[in-house]
């Protein structure tokens, strides 16, 4: 009688195990509906105020390995940062600050300009504009500018905010760097996350319509599949897309988790950009 009994719960603990598997496959590999081009982009919401410069600690190159650039820091750093800009551009007010602040705590950061010049504006159609910005066609422009600081012997890592976090995606493909974080992604798929080939942070926000916490999950169970990968995924509460440096300054709690995220990339390259 005990060993029906045994065995009947150990049939029960297998079956669930089983459905946990299959549950867990199938949320993989479902298909997840995302807000078309046609409609209101969220990645286009609260534009920076690009007349909110303040002081800026770095300075602007011309020409920085073949891009313009915002540059701060000491070059002498042995490990750099770059940050790959949102639908905005380089020039970004808070997107310079964090380039400042992460400076600040002994980094080279380099913001280049991936959008050649030319960064979303309002009165613009988005479905024109994304046809000439392409994230493969930026990696090609970057790779030199990474190519040159590694050669002075500097770790490199990657932060890509939205649009630019396709970016790091697809650099992440390669061997070109050591590290990348994203943050509030913009076009990164699933399948994105089956060829990452180095330590990848995924940042996310509970409100965000287009990476919603459903697919950032679906990021963290493809990641989960490479054990040779160390992998980060977080959903930072109550806030929506571009939380991590189109913020509301005026908002306490807002600000609190763009200095929450900020804090989390850094720790991140600390812990891999190591020589």
């Amino acid at each position: 009688m005990a060993r029906r009994a045994t065995a009947s719960l150990l049939l029960i603990v297998l079956l669930a195990a089983a459905a946990t598997v299959s549950s867990e496959a199938e949320e993989l590999t479902a298909p997840l509906l995302l807000p078309s081009a046609s409609s209101r982009h969220p990645c286009l919401d609260n534009p920076p105020d690009m007349t909110d410069t303040g002081a800026e600690a770095g300075r602007a190159a011309r020409d920085f390995h073949g891009l313009e650039a915002y540059l701060a820091g000491s070059s002498r750093a042995r490990r750099a940062v770059i940050l790959g800009s949102d639908y905005f551009g380089f020039q970004a007010p808070k997107l310079r600050k964090i380039a400042d602040q992460v400076a600040a705590l002994g980094y080279y950061v380099v913001v280049p300009d991936l959008l050649h010049g030319d960064p979303f504006k309002d009165g613009v159609s988005y479905e024109e504009w994304i046809k000439t910005h392409s994230p493969a066609d930026a990696v090609e422009k970057v790779k030199p500018l990474i190519a040159a600081l590694k050669k002075e012997g500097k770790t490199v890592g990657f932060g890509g905010y939205c649009w630019g976090s396709k970016v790091a995606v697809e650099l992440v493909k390669t061997t070109e760097i050591q590290a990348v974080v994203i943050s509030h992604p913009s076009r990164v798929t699933v399948d994105d996350m089956k060829e990452i080939k180095c330590p990848i942070e995924v940042l996310g926000g509970e409100f965000d319509v287009f990476s919603p916490p459903k697919l950032v999950h679906q990021f963290e169970l493809a990641l989960e599949q490479n054990k040779a990968i160390d992998h980060f995924v977080k959903i930072f509460p109550r806030v929506s897309h571009g939380f991590a440096c189109r913020y509301d300054s005026s908002d306490p709690f807002a600000v609190e988790t763009a200095e929450a995220a900020r804090k989390d990339m850094v720790r991140w390259f600390s812990k891999h950009l190591k020589h």
